[in-house]
């Protein structure tokens, strides 16, 4: 007999969601995600058109990324350069098909990302900057690109610390590819929705200060935030974006110390 099945999460009684196998699944996971993020949203007086979801396909294979589209998905996010570049490479038949990659970045993989992503969120250091803008310019291309924050606080986690972004803020206008967007950040993988909404309230009273002296070609309008396990408490702390995977495509077989490099699962939520 099948584990229960909670209609309003989308998972069952062992809190795993069940891998999506026909468009129908994905749009029935895709629903009840948007009926969740409305639901967060009417909490906080929000406008639900004021929240993108982000579909993230990490590990899943391209039949299942093109079950999604024809679902609807029109972005799909991804942690590993290269998995995302294979990925854009065998899909370009899908023409409105746009890739966000929201993993962490070495130097050596700016070039792929420069030539397919329109999206990267995990911009923390000027030497990803400064490799990502010579291979934008080769291109001829630009690209949206999201700050991220360390909340939490954890040495394992990539992310500049709060302290650094205003100065890092400020560094950033010198690279006319980059289209500054917003901030990212990962919350701390706890039980404790507190604790997990502390990591949200600190990156939105962090965008707010940063505001009052940004430079003028930065854009500070989003805050990507929140992913399966936390982005309705992201979204009634002002997430403009949410991040979500196994909600959509399923639970993944491998733990996320495998999806998030150099950081131990338990430190992590699912997006």
């Amino acid at each position: 007999m099948p584990a229960p099945f909670d209609t309003k999460t989308g998972h069952d009684q062992h809190g795993r969601y069940p891998e999506a196998t026909t468009v129908e699944d994905f749009r029935r996971n895709l629903a009840t995600v948007q009926a969740r993020i409305e639901a967060a949203c009417h909490r906080a007086g929000r406008d639900p058109a004021g929240v993108r979801l982000l579909p993230v396909s990490k590990t899943k294979p391209e039949a299942s990324l093109r079950l999604a589209h024809a679902a609807g998905c029109r972005m799909l996010g991804e942690n590993k350069p290269q998995e995302a570049y294979r990925k854009w490479e065998t899909m370009q038949d899908l023409t409105d098909l746009q890739w966000s990659v929201i993993g962490h970045l070495q130097t050596n993989k700016a070039k792929l990302v420069a030539r397919f992503a329109s999206e990267f969120q995990a911009l923390d250091s000027l030497r990803v900057a400064e490799a990502l803008e010579r291979r934008l310019q080769a291109e001829g291309r630009a690209l949206d690109v999201f700050v991220q924050v360390n909340t939490s606080g954890e040495a394992s986690k990539y992310g500049l610390t709060p302290e650094g972004v205003p100065a890092f803020i400020q560094a950033l206008p010198a690279f006319c590819a980059l289209r500054v967007r917003g901030l990212m950040t990962l919350a701390l993988f706890s039980a404790e929705a507190e604790r997990v909404r502390q990591c949200f309230i600190l990156l939105r009273t962090l965008r707010d200060q940063l505001r009052q002296d940004v430079p003028a070609s930065i854009r500070l309008d989003e805050l990507s935030m929140g992913m399966s396990g936390d982005f309705e408490i992201a979204i009634e702390e002002g997430a403009t974006v949410v991040r979500v995977g196994q909600a959509i495509f399923g639970a993944r077989p491998l733990p996320d110390s495998y999806y998030w490099p150099g950081e131990p699962c338990t430190q992590k939520s699912p997006s």
